[in-house]
């Protein structure tokens, strides 16, 4: 079927020709495959699409033989490990082909990887092209790791998303490809001139072993708003929640049992079309990785200790401070440093005009608490629209406080009896002291708050499943 006025690129056959060499390999034995049987074979097999030349797939095949053999290896020990290695795709990024030829299917532990076939001249314009779905094998087993010592760091998993658009606005067919390096122009508009966004978002597993997402319209929402921006198309939210979905569906062994941690989803979306003069892209990639987490702060549900910076601004009116482009995240990184090295968590910022107002922590919202009001920084372009701001609202509400968001003075916050900050990453962290122009301020005798607790333990409750969702948040992954 015609996509995007273009002709759907060749659907992969789905009858495996029997190929001793490769129905007889296993982990641990080469791969004894004759690059000139199977590039005769191939150019055979190809009527109806246009040949590859031979002498380009005998080179090749030399090429997959070893890779084929190396990755396997390195599988071998990903998915045995308490941790996870680099993987690295055989031919990572390159295009897929366009040829009725059923790629081999190797059997690794409880997977089944696909090795990507060779690539043919015959190809459409990105943008028009549909994607082929890559052969994966989903599996219910857990990974084998130390989920009591997690931690937020990368852990590399099976499979990632990709789809791209072209100068139509319109996005491909999404494919799921294992996880590994893309290929980029060196001239890519997100290198060279920062046009690129990401989400955050989580996926838990409940004690009967069903997986849950937490709002992830809202993260589509948020990156539609940032995409008109940054003069970018994005996905829909239907693809973007569909692609959510898949991409947690195909890594779900990586979710952490119940109580022991989340999967952290990463969308990406950026500008991978070349560009020299300063110019949107002329392509776009929507990506989709994960990885199983456990605390933002090593602190855990612990307080932590913020300094006001008092030379460096995250974000000025006018500016991008209100979408979640990449270039917000790098600009903090100096502060960011500069505060732990003197024993700090993070950094609190002002706002670049008074500078006496707060804005927000390096990655996450800040609330301060007096007495039976709840207040945090009002969303006025500077600040990011925390989804789990959003939900901590709305649960405070629902809990009796009141709520206010306004311009909230370094004042008040040193003042205020609880101070919380609020993140996809963090959830919600406790804030045992700040420190302004030399003066600390400590909260709650550096433990955590009473309104603090009792609105983690409602969020985390509902996003776990350990509740009823009367506020229509989760979504259930069909299993």
């Amino acid at each position: 079927m015609a996509h995007n006025g273009c002709p759907a690129a060749a659907t992969p056959t789905t009858e495996r020709r029997q190929r001793p060499e490769f129905s007889a390999w296993s982990p641990h034995s080469p791969v004894n495959l004759s690059p000139e049987l199977a590039a005769g074979e191939v150019v055979a097999g190809g009527a109806g699409h246009e040949a590859p030349d031979l002498a380009e797939l005998k080179a090749w095949l030399r090429q997959l033989v070893p890779r084929v053999n190396d990755r396997a290896n390195r599988m071998e020990l990903h998915l045995t490990s308490r941790g996870a290695l680099p993987l690295s795709p055989p031919l990572a990024g390159q295009r897929r082909p366009h040829l009725s030829l059923s790629t081999p299917s190797l059997p690794i532990k409880n997977h089944t990887y696909s090795v990507p076939p060779p690539f043919s001249k015959a190809h459409c314009a990105i943008g028009c092209q549909a994607s082929l779905a890559t052969n994966y094998m989903e599996t219910s087993a857990v990974a084998d790791l130390d989920w009591e010592n997690l931690g937020f760091g990368l852990v590399q998993t099976d499979f990632m998303y990709i789809a791209k658009c072209g100068p139509d606005g319109n996005f491909s067919k999404g494919e799921m490809v294992p996880f590994g390096p893309i290929e980029l122009s060196p001239s890519a508009g997100v290198l060279n001139y920062g046009q690129g966004l990401f989400e955050g978002l989580k996926a838990y597993r409940k004690t009967d072993g069903y997986i849950l997402l937490f709002r992830p319209e809202e993260n589509a929402i948020r990156m539609r708003n940032g995409a008109e921006r940054m003069c970018m198309p994005a996905p829909t939210l239907e693809q973007f929640v569909d692609a959510v979905k898949q991409t947690v569906l195909a890594n779900k062994r990586w979710v952490p049992p119940t109580g022991k941690g989340s999967l952290y989803i990463r969308p990406l979306l950026m500008g991978s079309g070349a560009v020299l003069g300063l110019a949107p892209a002329p392509e776009y990639t929507f990506m989709i990785f994960v990885s199983p987490v456990g605390n933002y702060f090593k602190e855990g549900l612990a307080p932590i200790n913020l300094i006001i910076e008092e030379n460096f601004h995250r974000a000025a009116p006018g500016g991008t401070g209100g979408v979640k482009t990449i270039g917000n995240y790098a600009s903090v990184l100096k502060a960011q440093r500069i505060a732990k090295q003197k024993g700090y968590s993070d950094v609190l910022y002002l706002d670049a005009v008074h500078k006496k107002y707060l804005e927000e922590v390096s990655s996450c919202n800040i609330f301060i608490v007096k007495g039976n009001v709840i207040s945090t920084p009002a969303i006025k372009g500077t600040i990011l629209p925390g989804i789990t701001r959003k939900s901590i609202l709305e649960v405070a509400q629902r809990k009796g406080f009141m709520v206010e968001e306004r311009l909230v003075s370094v004042d008040e916050l040193l003042e205020a009896d609880e101070v919380f900050c609020t993140g996809t990453a963090v959830v919600v962290s406790p804030v045992g002291s700040i420190t302004y122009l030399g003066q600390r301020v400590e909260y709650g005798n550096q433990g955590v708050g009473v309104v603090c607790q009792q609105l983690y333990t409602s969020l985390t409750s509902l996003q776990m499943g350990h509740v009823d969702d009367c506020m229509g948040w989760t979504v259930e992954l069909n299993q």
